[in-house]
């Protein structure tokens, strides 16, 4: 049996917990106003994903621009407002009733203008947690989502690596995503008996720093 964890906000609190670990997960907090204009104020564009759902449904990108105009990208498509109270009824008018939280955005190395993450699936069979795989998935030109079920292409960790930023760094970049796995892992265990499938979506800023966007119970 593998444990379903569906809360993101959940999975990520637990992880914070660690100091390690906490200094590779964006900042996050629940979706309202007052924690959308804080964060806007200090990181300039974040982004807002369902607590519960998966393939990129429903993620939108906010960003801050000077004149007190905002924007929000969802899929393909920008909107700009100018004001904050504006921005919100468009983000409102997308959220519905489904509840929400934010997430510092991260500029993510990009290969011919276009984001890179991976996903990496650790399983656990016959007790033992084993890698299964890790990849990179490019998302489709004009998209900032990179899921395969939007258009993303998938390619090796070790090409997305090289390619958005150096062929010295692919070694290094995959040990530390694989050692934050194992570290994470660990801790998500034993919070919650009984998982026993993780996928884990990493980023690596154009600086070259891991980040861990999102863990999911149910990977594809």
């Amino acid at each position: 049996m593998n444990r379903q964890l569906a809360s993101k906000w959940l999975k990520t609190n637990v992880m914070s917990a660690n100091p390690y670990i906490a200094r590779h997960i964006p900042s996050s907090r629940l979706f309202n106003a007052a924690n959308l204009r804080g964060m806007l104020s200090s990181y300039g564009m974040v982004v807002i994903k369902p607590i519960r759902g998966g393939g990129g449904l429903g993620v939108m990108k906010i960003s801050k621009h000077g004149g007190g105009r905002y924007s929000c990208t969802y899929m393909s498509r920008t909107v700009t407002r100018s004001s904050f109270g504006g921005i919100m009824s468009e983000i409102n008018r997308r959220r519905g009733r489904r509840s929400y939280l934010i997430q510092r955005g991260i500029r993510l190395a990009t290969i011919a203008g276009r984001p890179i993450d991976y996903r990496v699936k650790y399983v656990k069979e016959n007790g033992t947690w084993t890698y299964r795989s890790m990849v990179g998935r490019l998302a489709r030109r004009g998209l900032f989502v990179t899921n395969l079920c939007r258009g993303g292409v998938q390619m090796t960790a070790a090409q997305g690596i090289r390619l958005s930023l150096s062929s010295r760094l692919v070694g290094r970049k995959k040990s530390e995503m694989r050692h934050l796995t194992k570290a994470s892992t660990e801790l998500l265990e034993r919070r919650f008996p009984g998982i026993g499938q993780l996928g884990y979506d990493y980023g690596i800023d154009r600086n070259g720093h891991i980040w861990i966007l999102e863990v999911n119970t149910r990977p594809q």
